[in-house]
């Protein structure tokens, strides 16, 4: 019989020759994570090209504040030959030619731009009386409100002297000016030149000529004051959903001062090219993803609008949203302790500009959206709508229905290119027998109703809905304006 000890000790032998870590053998034991699930497989066949997609369509949504207003001072240098301390006036309201997102066409409009990093840059302000008023905002690069201005502003409505120097100014400061310091160095500011009670909207324009902008450096002899009227010139200052978009994004970035909670996105902005100092030239993977990145956020955010939340709604009951859809400090700047939310920022820089610092809980204006019909159903293009707009209207001033183009969130082209109705106009339009009026939106007017009848030209039409001058009762919500009716 064989000795069974030394054949053990053989067979153990040979095993250690043919597995030299036996207990590895053993076991089946692995790391916790460091690894994906097994049997995983990437998704992503061109990385270079993904990493780009991803971080250009984020920076399009946490951009928008910037884009927005930076847009409007690109179109003005290119298209209008403006410079910075020029003042846009308009000697009239606003045509579908001013391509601007939910601007107004009832008051003449008022715009400038300036550069601090030329200097500090005064800004004289008229007095408001019985000639008139100016009403507005002064903002950053990243459009936050750094001076309101007219009555209920940093001048109380008394006019004077605003100075504005750029970031970092330890300079001092002249008697005699209201001191506005600026994060940033492009600023521009967008008022609205009302009229005052018995004066005509060119008495409005001759009011807006009253304003002055200048260097300090100048202020023992100001330049004369260089006007542009583009009332009859297009002023194209949307942004664009496509590469371009990108290179406006360029522009700013390598102007303004890197703020805190900015620097992991401008970090992944020079994966597209996006650097401070550098000259932008991408390559073609980046521009075709930087196309695509736009073109998808516009879908993004025009979704979102179609789903608008329902505490988003004016009143619960009817399908309005305000214009001015604030952060929960009733601020527009979406910034909290721990936290900016991109999303409520991009969504309402994407359908307004020029914001107030602060929303009052009786704001001077208020802008009311209709997002549905009656039945919740969105408006669509080429179909008729009509509202009965009420014989007392709870404002104080004037109101005025303007109709947008959803998907530019600007006026309408039409043969008309009336883009409003309101108050001013009543005389002109057919009253019902209790002193209401109602206005018809839709691409052909209904028969003899041309006066009260605001053109769409095919394009799904979004109403607004402005009240200058509120009263109690739409701030308090107690009334409640009816929702828009599909005519048939």
């Amino acid at each position: 019989m064989p000795n069974n000890g030394v054949l053990n000790v053989s067979l153990l032998a040979l095993a250690m020759l043919a597995n030299p870590h036996p207990a590895l053998a053993q076991t089946s034991i692995e790391t916790q994570g460091g690894q994906p699930p097994p049997g995983s497989h990437s998704s992503i066949v061109d990385f270079d090209y993904q990493i780009k997609y991803q971080r250009a369509f984020e920076a399009v949504l946490w951009n928008m504040p910037a884009i927005a207003i930076y847009s409007f001072r690109r179109a003005a240098f290119d298209n209008l030959g403006v410079k910075d301390n020029d003042i846009i006036a308009y000697s009239a309201p606003a045509t579908p030619k001013l391509e601007a997102i939910t601007a107004n066409s009832s008051t003449p409009y008022i715009t400038a731009f300036t550069d601090l990093q030329k200097g500090p840059v005064v800004l004289e302000l008229p007095a408001a009386g019985e000639d008139g008023s100016v009403y507005g905002q002064v903002v950053d690069a990243w459009q936050l409100t750094i001076a309101d201005v007219g009555p209920s502003g940093l001048d109380k409505g008394k006019g004077g002297k605003l100075l504005f120097t750029p970031p970092g100014f330890n300079g001092e400061i002249p008697a005699g000016y209201i001191h506005v310091p600026s994060p940033n160095y492009r600023i521009a500011l967008a008022f609205r030149s009302v009229r005052a009670p018995g004066k005509s909207a060119a008495d409005a324009y001759q009011y807006a000529k009253k304003l002055r902008m200048y260097y300090l450096a100048e202020a023992s002899n100001p330049p004369p004051q260089r006007f542009i009227d583009p009332i009859d010139k297009v002023y194209p200052t949307l942004p664009f959903y496509d590469e371009r978009h990108f290179a406006d994004m360029h522009a700013v970035m390598s102007v303004e001062p890197a703020r805190p909670q900015d620097k992991v996105m401008l970090g992944m902005l020079r994966s597209l090219g996006i650097e401070k100092g550098k000259p932008f030239a991408p390559d073609e993977v980046t521009k075709k993803a930087m196309r695509q990145a736009a073109i998808d956020a516009w879908f993004y955010l025009q979704h979102w609008f179609d789903n608008l939340p329902k505490d988003k709604f004016y009143w619960p009951d009817r399908h309005y949203a305000s214009l001015l859809m604030t952060d929960e400090n009733k601020r527009f700047s979406f910034e909290y302790e721990d936290n900016i939310d991109l999303i409520g920022r991009a969504t309402e820089y994407f359908w307004c500009t020029y914001m107030p610092k602060e929303l009052s809980d009786s704001p001077a204006t208020q802008y009311l959206m209709a997002m549905a019909d009656k039945n919740g159903k969105p408006l669509e293009a080429g179909k008729t709508y009509k509202i009965d707009v009420p014989a007392k209207m709870p404002v104080k001033q004037f109101w005025a229905l303007t109709v947008y183009n959803r998907d530019t969130m600007s006026f309408i082209y039409s043969e008309t290119n009336r883009t409003t109705l309101s108050s001013y106009d009543l005389e002109a339009m057919k009253k019902n027998a209790d002193g209401s009026v109602t206005i018809y939106i839709g691409p052909k007017a209904p028969a003899g109703l041309e006066s009260n009848w605001i053109p769409t030209a095919g394009k799904r039409p979004l109403p607004a809905m402005r009240f200058y001058g509120g009263t109690e009762a739409l701030n308090d919500r107690s009334f409640e304006l009816p929702d828009f009716e599909l005519f048939e």
